[in-house]
């Protein structure tokens, strides 16, 4: 038993001993400053604040081989635009683009994204960006801004004015439950 507290002991002590080392050597004079030569260049690190200002001003890749179909056109005239208010204090903005119809550019947080829609089974509004992996889904009542890549939410329960209207009128008149009715007249 004793032989395992001496050993545990000096294992401990080993490291402060070291450090004790260290701090007993004297501290290196610096070098005399020379007129003639030129200091080293610091490192920059780049603030939060200016990477979003360059991403901003940044253009995003309109080139796509993505072609349109009709019913990804019909998809497209359905596509909630301009401001949505998400939780938390964010906010999604959604942009036609003009020189390609069906096409939208979709922006929060300093983030960027050119998407199209996609064809949904569920009648839902889906549009995605392939390079980057967003996808935007809308609802009637929400939308919700995805980096599938990732599987991160970047917005959630985002609400344009006519999806707050939406979920109002659906807060007055819930819709039909699913299995409402389906039991036939006794």
């Amino acid at each position: 038993m004793k032989k395992i507290a001496l050993i545990a002991a000096v294992a401990l002590a080993l490291p402060l001993a070291a450090l004790a080392q260290d701090a007993a050597k004297p501290a290196a004079k610096p070098a005399a400053k020379s007129t003639t030569a030129k200091a080293p260049a610091k490192k920059h690190q780049v603030t939060r604040k200016a990477a979003k200002a360059v991403e901003e001003v940044t253009p995003i890749n309109t080139d796509t081989d993505v072609t349109l179909s009709d019913t990804d056109l019909a998809v497209a005239q359905r596509v909630s635009v301009g401001k949505a208010q998400c939780e938390l204090g964010a906010d999604v903005t959604v942009t036609p683009d003009e020189k390609k119809p069906g096409f939208f550019t979709v922006t929060t947080k300093g983030l960027k994204y050119r998407m199209h829609p996609v064809e949904s089974r569920t009648g839902a509004i889906r549009l995605e960006d392939p390079r980057a992996g967003a996808m935007w889904l809308q609802l009637g009542n929400k939308s919700m801004l995805m980096n599938q890549k990732a599987g991160l939410r970047i917005a959630d329960e985002c609400q344009t004015d006519a999806q707050v209207a939406f979920a109002a009128e659906m807060k007055k008149n819930p819709p039909k439950a699913l299995f409402e009715g389906a039991d036939g007249a006794k």
